[in-house]
């Protein structure tokens, strides 16, 4: 049976005690990536798939 690869260099285990220290304490988490989502864009997608959804149903 062959060895396995670990994959714990990987794992920045500083983010991660920060993600857990926020999340215990009632941080909001992954707040990191709302800068990364354009609402407008969002918004429109949505529309879409609910126009899907009415005219499959």
């Amino acid at each position: 049976m062959a060895k396995r690869k670990s994959n714990a260099s990987q794992t920045n285990a500083a983010e991660v005690r920060k993600q857990n220290a926020a999340s215990a304490s009632g941080g909001q988490f992954g707040t990191e990536f709302a800068s990364e989502t354009d609402a407008q864009e969002v918004r429109q997608q949505n529309q879409q798939s609910e126009a899907r959804k009415k005219k499959n149903s």
